[in-house]
This record gives structure tokens, C-alpha cells and sequence, in this order.
């Protein structure tokens, strides 16, 4: 004989699997993350790439001063562009900050002056730091005009019979340690949020529908006055609202692994390992947020009284699980055992590893699911005390 808590799963299933509005944002909003994941992924990379191999048109005040510096910067596909409203540095600086230029090049009035004596000649890139878009354009610029000064003095000094590396008494190398897969991380660290964020939307509707909902429609009462324990009744809601979460997340994580390999990471020296064996490792990881997430969503509608009341409410709930994601950001932590306490913070940390292609220290997956297992636990056990008392059906 089936139990009194299974029945009542199946039947919330079933039942919410007939509304189509439920359903649809079921199979929609999963797949809403993922496409708007990748295009933002490739709106970032494409204004973040400047090819050397790509013409760049830029604007320059006095680019007849240094016809030498010109030269150098076609040499690497760096071209004048013709602004006649353009006329002084003053001006570069209003067009940049107006918007009409990303970017301008200013040669100073006396380049011609200094640049055959001791003193510096002066070129200004002129452009919008606050702008994302035009850094990369920024940094090629820049880059060209000083490798050209660097080249000039190494020149100016073998004319004078000097050794060039006299000039330069440290020399600092670089040795970065990271893999290709690490640094994917820098662009795909926010994939937890929209997992975390599909997982518990994926169940809200339903959380909602059978506590705050039933109470509306005066369905409640009849259900609690059955011969079942209140807590079975419980525990079927919760376990239907489990369902309809990994269902979500397990949708999500399949579309994650079909957009993850056309995201163009190869152009920033970044590859991705993400694929079906990973989504599935990811998946068993955030399964503990699913009933943490029934047990918190439960627990906030049942002390409301109706259906809007609870999604405003559990709206508000959905920001919880993104708080540790951003601590994580920006403090840069590694996972650590003290660290696999925190809900959603400690799955972050594990599915920020598997980006990485890092293997799992299977007793920080199991502190991890522990915890948050724990944590649900409370919370289901609070939640079923309620409803035992009378006053839920007030």
C-alpha cells in the first residue's frame, strides 16, 4: 500500500502538469537562462576582442605631425579616420564624452619639436574608461604607440653605441599558471546564479499553488479535515515541488551543455570541459538545494493567505541564493571545508571546480549536500508545525 506522502505527490503532479501555465514556465523559463547566457557571452567576447588581424579605423587630431608613427600604426592595421569636427584635444574629449567617438588619438603641436630632442614627445589616447566596449580597441591603440616609442629609443640608443638592455636593468617575466579551462571562469562564473535561479523557479508556481493557492480557494480545510496526517500531506506538496525543481534544473543543465560549446572562448585563450559528464556531476551537486528550496518556499506561503501575497513574497526569496554567489565573486574564495555550510555558496564552489575540469574532494561534496540537507530538514520540520496548528486555516 502506498504511502499517504507519495499519494499526494503523484496527485500534485499530476495535477500541475494539466496547467498549462505552470508547465510552460516549467519548460520555458529553463531554457530563457541559457539563451540569454550565451548571448551575452558572445556580446562580452566580441566587444572585448580586437583582432590585430582586424582593420581599425580610429580618429586622430594632428596625425600629420608624425608621419612616422602613422606608418607604423597602418603596419598593424591601425588607420587615421578622417573627423573634421575634430580639430583640438578639447574637442577629442567632447566627442568621446558625447559619445559620437569611442576613441581618439591626439598627436601634440610640438611632437616635431620634441621627438628629435631629449625631451618626450607627446601623443594622447583620448576615450571613455566607463565603457566596456571600447577597452579592447583602447588597449590595441596604446599598445601600438608604445611598442613604436620602445622601438625608437632601442634605435636611438644602438645609434649612440649603446647596448638597449642597459636601459632596462629589471626585466619582468610573466609566468601564468592558469589553464585554459581555469580561466573560463572569469566569463562563466555566474553560471551557478542561473542554475541556483532555475532550480527554485522551477517549483515556486507549485510551492505556492498548494498552500497559499489551496487556502484561497477554500481548498484546504477539506484536504486537512481527511484522515491523514497533516505532516504526510506535507511532506507529498513538498516532495511535488521537488520533483518540478530537479526537472528544471536538469532541463536547464542539458541546454547549458548544448549552448556551452559555441560560446567563441577560444578567441580569449579559453576552453570550456562542461559537457554531459559534467552537467550530470552538477546536477547530483545542487540536488540539495531543491529540497531546501521546497522546504524555505513551503515554510514563507503558508504564512501568507493568498496566491499574490506568496509570489510577492517568495519573489523576494529568489534573491537569497544569489547573496553568497556574489560574495564569492568578488572576495575570490576557494572551497574549503569551513565554506561547505554555507547553502548555495558551497555548490557555487564545487561547480566553479568542475569548470575548472578540477576533480571534486568527494568529502566537500558531502559536506556540502550534508549541510543543506540539514538546513531543509529544519525548515520542513518548522513548516509541518505549522500546519499542524489550527490557525493555517484562518
Amino acid at each position: 500500500m502506498r504511502s499517504p506522502a507519495l499519494i499526494v505527490c503523484l496527485k500534485e503532479i499530476v495535477e500541475t502538469a494539466r496547467d498549462r501555465r505552470t508547465l510552460g514556465s516549467l519548460l520555458i523559463g529553463p531554457l530563457v537562462g541559457p539563451l540569454l547566457f550565451v548571448v551575452l557571452m558572445n556580446v562580452m567576447v566580441s566587444q572585448s576582442i580586437s583582432s590585430v588581424e582586424d582593420r581599425l579605423d580610429v580618429a586622430m587630431v594632428g596625425a600629420d605631425r608624425a608621419p612616422n608613427l602613422l606608418a607604423y600604426l597602418r603596419a598593424r592595421e591601425i588607420y587615421p579616420l578622417n573627423a573634421p569636427d575634430i580639430k583640438t584635444v578639447d574637442d577629442a574629449a567632447d566627442a568621446v564624452a558625447a559619445g559620437t567617438r569611442e576613441l581618439v588619438l591626439a598627436v601634440d603641436e610640438r611632437y616635431g619639436e620634441d621627438f628629435g630632442t631629449a625631451h618626450a614627445a607627446h601623443v594622447t589616447v583620448i576615450f571613455d574608461g566607463s565603457k566596456q566596449r571600447a577597452q579592447g580597441r583602447v588597449a590595441r591603440v596604446r599598445g601600438a604607440v608604445n611598442a613604436y616609442g620602445q622601438q625608437i629609443g632601442a634605435l636611438r640608443l644602438v645609434a649612440h653605441g649603446v647596448d638597449p638592455t642597459l636601459a632596462r636593468p629589471l626585466i619582468l617575466d610573466d609566468r601564468d599558471v592558469s589553464t585554459s579551462a581555469g580561466r573560463s571562469v572569469l566569463l562563466l562564473g555566474t553560471l551557478t546564479y542561473f542554475l541556483l535561479f532555475a532550480t527554485l523557479t522551477g517549483g515556486m508556481h507549485l510551492a505556492i499553488d498548494t498552500t497559499a493557492g489551496e487556502r484561497e480557494r477554500k481548498s484546504l480545510e477539506p484536504l486537512l479535515t481527511l484522515p491523514v496526517r497533516r505532516t504526510s500531506l506535507l511532506l507529498g506538496k513538498m516532495a511535488a515541488t521537488i520533483v518540478y525543481m530537479l526537472a528544471a534544473l536538469a532541463i536547464t543543465l542539458a541546454a547549458y551543455v548544448f549552448v556551452m560549446h559555441r560560446l567563441p572562448l577560444e578567441k580569449l585563450a579559453m576552453t570550456t570541459s562542461f559537457g554531459l559528464r559534467s552537467a550530470i556531476v552538477a546536477f547530483f551537486v545542487l540536488c540539495p538545494i531543491a529540497p531546501l528550496g521546497a522546504a524555505l518556499m513551503t515554510l514563507i506561503a503558508s504564512f501568507t493567505r493568498t496566491y499574490r501575497e506568496a509570489q510577492t513574497y517568495l519573489s523576494f526569496m529568489l534573491l537569497v541564493p544569489t547573496l553568497p554567489v556574489i560574495f564569492a565573486a568578488i572576495t575570490n574564495v576557494e572551497s574549503s571545508p569551513k565554506l561547505m555550510w554555507i547553502p548555495s555558496l558551497s555548490q557555487h564552489l564545487l561547480v566553479t571546480t568542475l569548470i575548472k575540469a578540477q576533480p571534486l574532494d568527494p568529502l566537500l561534496v558531502a559536506l556540502s549536500a550534508g549541510s543543506t540537507l540539514v538546513f531543509a530538514a529544519l525548515l520542513a520540520s518548522l513548516a509541518a508545525r505549522l500546519y499542524r496548528r489550527e490557525a493555517i486555516l484562518g
